[in-house]
């Protein structure tokens, strides 16, 4: 079973992820990630599609032109997981 993380493990987690911030509501990570153009922002969002696939866990997330909006949650925890931080420290790889 996949646990949710208490208050501690996600005030930690969100410190090591400088760029992404907190929804309190969903229980959940967002980040927007802008490029220069609507190419640059869907060759993205395919390699995180790999990404995701290869870890069993995928965002929720839009597109708008050069925009890309991502949400992690785990829906089988009930919020934040460990499996949304370890995701989006590899998306994050994706564009340092």
């Amino acid at each position: 079973m996949i646990e949710q993380l208490d208050e501690n493990e996600r005030a930690d987690a969100l410190d090591a992820l400088g760029e992404w911030d907190f929804d309190d509501a969903r229980d959940a990570i967002t980040r927007r990630f802008i490029f220069p153009d609507f190419s640059a922002a869907f060759a993205f969002m395919t390699r995180v599609a790999l990404l995701s696939e290869q870890q069993d866990h995928h965002p929720e997330w839009t597109n708008v032109w050069n925009r890309v909006d991502i949400l992690l949650t785990t829906h089988d925890a009930g919020g934040l997981s460990e499996r949304d931080v370890k995701l989006a420290h590899a998306i994050d790889k994706l564009i340092d």
